[in-house]
């Protein structure tokens, strides 16, 4: 009797390791996620540096350009170049207008990578993400994985249907609540995969190699500022609504 006891002991030991291990894994699996996140998010803030000096630098340069085409009778011409020197600009300004370093970095690095696949992508804020009562890596972390998401899905679907997706990115509040709505074109989803998609570590739309950190990732944050998280697909389009109190609890 007392053999069968500590064996049952010992087992239940092993038992409590091995879950204690698996739960060590995926939060380290989750910690370098995040590290390598974070990584891309500071290249991506000097690149977004980088770019708002160049314009500034070359904005006199621009100016004396369109200035010798009117001088010459190249009004057409001129207008052409503005047209293009103000639709650079409205990309950049689109990302960095009143946001904080490392938040205009992810978005203007996001906004770049869709239109370098020629996807439709629309930011439309009343006020800045940076307003969020979140801190900069953790918006950062929301930010970067649902547009990250996003991309990829309508990557995927334009290589289906051989057309331009869209994505979206609203942001505002309301009645004491900021609310951050992400939608975009994504090809059809499994329910099997819907059903866990922003519960378990695990689940992913993605093909293989992606171990589905980035929707665990927006639930924990929305989960830790006792936010609320819905999310809808239907006829190929998919659509994440965030909100979250406007006070810290």
């Amino acid at each position: 009797m007392l053999y069968v006891g500590i064996i049952t002991v010992l087992v239940v030991i092993c038992v409590y390791a091995l879950l204690s291990r698996l739960s060590v894994s995926r939060k380290m699996k989750a910690l370098l996620e995040e590290a390598r996140q974070f990584d891309e998010q500071r290249v991506q803030f000097n690149e977004t540096f980088r770019v708002v000096r160049s314009e500034r630098h070359d904005f006199l340069k621009h100016v004396s350009a369109i200035h010798f085409m009117l001088e010459n009778g190249n009004s057409e011409e001129a207008k052409h170049y503005l047209d293009e020197l103000v639709e650079g600009y409205k990309e950049t300004n689109l990302s960095i207008k009143g946001e904080r370093g490392v938040i205009a970095g992810i978005l203007h690095q996001m906004y770049r990578k869709a239109k370098a696949l020629n996807i439709d992508v629309v930011y439309d804020f009343d006020l800045p993400l940076s307003s969020l009562p979140l801190s900069d890596q953790q918006i950062i972390t929301l930010i970067g994985n649902l547009l990250s998401n996003s991309i990829d899905a309508c990557e995927e679907w334009q290589q289906k249907n051989d057309t331009q997706a869209f994505l979206t990115l609203q942001f505002f509040k309301r009645s004491g609540l900021y609310i951050l709505q992400c939608k975009n074109s994504t090809p059809s989803i499994p329910p099997s995969i819907l059903d866990q998609l922003f519960v378990n570590f695990g689940n992913t739309t993605k093909g293989d190699g992606h171990e589905g950190l980035g929707t665990k990732l927006i639930k924990d944050i929305v989960d830790e500022s006792n936010g609320f998280l819905d999310f809808v697909c239907k006829d190929e389009e998919f659509s994440v609504k965030i909100k979250i109190p406007a006070i810290k609890g």
